[in-house]
């Protein structure tokens, strides 16, 4: 069984949609560990409801961003994961964390490849709209091979329509929306389900 930790610093909904998938089989992987950096993520709740070991791993006071991703890798080694998934995860990752998992790291960005890299994409794709500059945004999952922000290997992607009369909080939901059927089917590509015997 293909094995996931996911790293999470928030709500954790496309969490849930990967938890669902495992549990309903869409997904044959299993989550054998979540991490937050934040103590209020709900995403960690989310994991011990269903039964996945749930770790917060907060940055120290003065605590060097190499020593932090150093520390979590050493928290996410022993799960030994295939992939580790960045869903929602706010923090940039040096090579002190990715140099363990060479081409195992996988983000969901909510924009398209070359567009709004970084923090608050979806209200920046939602001005760049209001000005007349894009007609659509979208979301895409990719490798995260170095600190490059949001430009690693695309695995997939979809647009997302921005609709007349949208406003942030519909067109957010719409993003979420496609988060998750993206996420899932960018991790199914990655793992095909077993085929009957």
């Amino acid at each position: 069984m293909t094995r996931l930790v996911v790293l999470i610093s928030g709500n954790g909904s496309n969490l849930q949609a990967i938890l669902d998938a495992c549990a309903d089989g869409r997904l044959a992987m299993q989550v054998v560990a979540v991490l937050s950096n934040k103590a209020d993520a709900y995403g960690l709740e989310r994991a011990r409801q269903a039964g996945v070991p749930a770790m917060l791993v907060e940055r120290l006071a003065g605590e060097a961003r190499a020593a932090y991703d150093v520390r979590l890798a050493q928290c996410v080694r022993p799960f030994q994961p295939d992939w580790v998934v960045l869903a929602g995860w706010m923090r940039l990752l040096s090579q002190s964390f990715l140099q363990h998992f060479p081409m195992q790291v996988i983000n969901l960005h909510p924009a398209l490849p070359g567009q709004f890299a970084g923090t608050h994409a979806i209200q920046r794709a939602f001005h760049a709209w209001q000005a007349g500059e894009i007609s659509a945004t979208g979301v895409m999952v990719h490798f995260v091979p170095d600190e490059g922000v949001d430009n690693g290997p695309l695995i997939a992607q979809a647009s997302v329509p921005i609709l007349p009369g949208d406003n942030l909080t519909a067109l957010e939901s719409r993003i979420h929306q496609a988060e998750h059927r993206l996420l899932i089917s960018a991790l199914q590509s990655l793992c095909p389900p077993a085929t009957q015997s």
